[in-house]
């Protein structure tokens, strides 16, 4: 089961994972996604850390959105993942495309880097 929680901070767009992404539920995750595109959004932070378990249809909701994210200037940044999930993302490389940071803290300070 997957709950999102949508929150705005200042000029970053806060999306917090709950539960499990699978294939069952992605879209779920993509609505979520595109309707903050909608919304002219200019940064994504992910909030990872109640996030359980992602699987390769989860990823690929975040990888499909790569090239837009690029094109428009929206800074995408991932914070709080466990272990068994960060590893899921270094395992298809996709550490090497996102920003995967420890914490919120640490997520807001990368998006003024980027």
């Amino acid at each position: 089961m997957l709950q999102l929680e949508k929150q705005k901070k200042g000029t970053n767009d806060l999306l917090r994972l709950i539960g499990e992404v699978d294939a069952s539920n992605s879209l779920i995750l993509d609505q979520a996604i595109q309707e903050l595109i909608q919304e002219g959004i200019s940064t994504l932070l992910i909030d990872g850390s109640k996030l359980t378990y992602i699987s390769s249809a989860g990823l690929g909701v975040f990888m499909s959105y790569l090239e837009e994210f690029k094109e428009k200037g929206i800074s995408l940044v991932i914070f709080g993942l466990n272990d068994q999930v960060k590893e899921v993302f270094k395992i298809l490389g996709l550490d090497k495309l996102i920003p995967l940071v420890i914490d919120q803290v640490a997520a807001e300070a990368h998006r003024h880097e980027v």
